[in-house]
């Protein structure tokens, strides 16, 4: 069963084909009348017309409501669709009329097939002007779908980097290992020359020069008495970037052998221990440091003199003992020998000058 609704009526198809009509307390009077005024080529048949009806063709006003002298119009009984025609309600507007009309032509179309089937007719043809459907020609408006849903974006790994061969990584090991060994040769070769050559600079002494070097350079005292004073300066004096005493210059003014020797004959395990400490005990430095003479009025006859500290006057430290210096290569001297004295000596006398 189908049903096809206007503002006040319904109407409703059951399964033998035919309509029947059910209207509400608001079922409108003289509907066919305005919609023959309206549409003159749509008028019910001459069965369809109820008696007093007036005649298809003639103009009917519309419906207006009645002077208050009047009384109201009585509502025109319920007609069934199958015998009478419907006439449309006059405040029905453009659209619900339309719709009417429709009704109208379905109308039609249900008995006419009715008559057909009743004829014995097996095949039903089909009407020239179809009715139109109660919906518009889309059809009803689809519901509206489901809101989108947002879609997670999976994160991006980051852009791997290329993989270095291995045949690539081998080579770059093997060529460090090569740089490795070059630098530790290089620093072993410079070491042993070192060692073996020794280091030509004239400002060190003949001792840190790895020996011998004075053969070949001016590096020692042209003077005997020189040589000795030299040490006594060099304990007296301080290196100002070490805060100490010049060991290097006290100690190279001794041949190699004698440096061991006038550390133990002082009390000390080596020179440079001897030295640090006897810096300590010097009270003037400049008295100490000028302690033994550059030169004395003794003509030098020999290669080699013996000088001992109780010769002279010490002052500002202790006595270092009896030096014997000798005349090497390019009328250097040297400190070849050291003996055991007094720290304090006694007054000098007059011959010791």
């Amino acid at each position: 069963m189908s049903t096809w609704r206007t503002s006040a009526s319904f109407w409703v198809v059951v399964g033998d084909g035919r309509a029947r009509w059910a209207a509400t307390d608001r079922a409108c009077a003289g509907i066919m009348g305005h919609v023959a005024e309206r549409n003159g080529d749509q008028r019910p048949g001459p069965d369809e017309q109820q008696d007093g009806e007036q005649p298809p063709g003639t103009a009917i006003e519309p419906a207006y409501p009645a002077p208050p002298a009047h009384p109201a119009q009585p509502t025109p009984p319920i007609q069934p669709p199958g015998q009478y025609a419907q006439q449309p309600a006059a405040d029905l507007d453009a659209e619900q009329l339309r719709q009417f009309q429709q009704f109208q032509q379905f109308q039609d179309f249900l008995r006419y097939n009715e008559a057909q089937r009743q004829a014995g007719g097996d095949m039903v043809p089909q009407p020239t002007q179809q009715p139109a459907p109660p919906y518009p020609q889309g059809g009803p408006p689809a519901p509206p779908g489901p809101p989108p849903q947002l879609v997670p974006v999976a994160p991006q790994e980051p852009p791997r980097r290329r993989k270095v061969p291995r045949w690539l990584r081998r080579l770059a090991a093997k060529l460090l290992g090569w740089v490795i060994v070059l630098v530790i040769l290089g620093l072993a070769a410079n070491w042993a020359y070192d060692r073996i050559f020794g280091v030509e600079n004239e400002d060190l002494p003949a001792s840190m020069t790895g020996g011998g070097t004075y053969k070949t350079n001016d590096l020692l005292s042209d003077l005997p008495y020189e040589a000795v004073r030299q040490v006594y300066d060099a304990i007296a004096q301080e290196d100002p970037s070490t805060g100490e005493p010049p060991v290097a210059q006290a100690c190279g003014r001794f041949a190699e052998a004698v440096q061991q020797r006038f550390a133990v004959n002082l009390g000390y395990a080596d020179c440079k221990q001897a030295v640090l400490a006897l810096h300590t005990d010097v009270t003037d430095i400049n008295d100490y440091a000028e302690s033994i003479p550059s030169s004395v009025s003794e003509p030098v006859s020999s290669e080699t003199i013996r000088i001992d500290s109780c010769d002279f006057d010490i002052a500002g430290g202790p006595a270092l003992g009896v030096f014997t210096v000798s005349q090497v290569e390019l009328g250097q001297w040297l400190i070849t020998g050291h003996e055991p004295g007094p720290r304090t000596c006694p007054a000098p006398t007059s011959t010791s000058r």
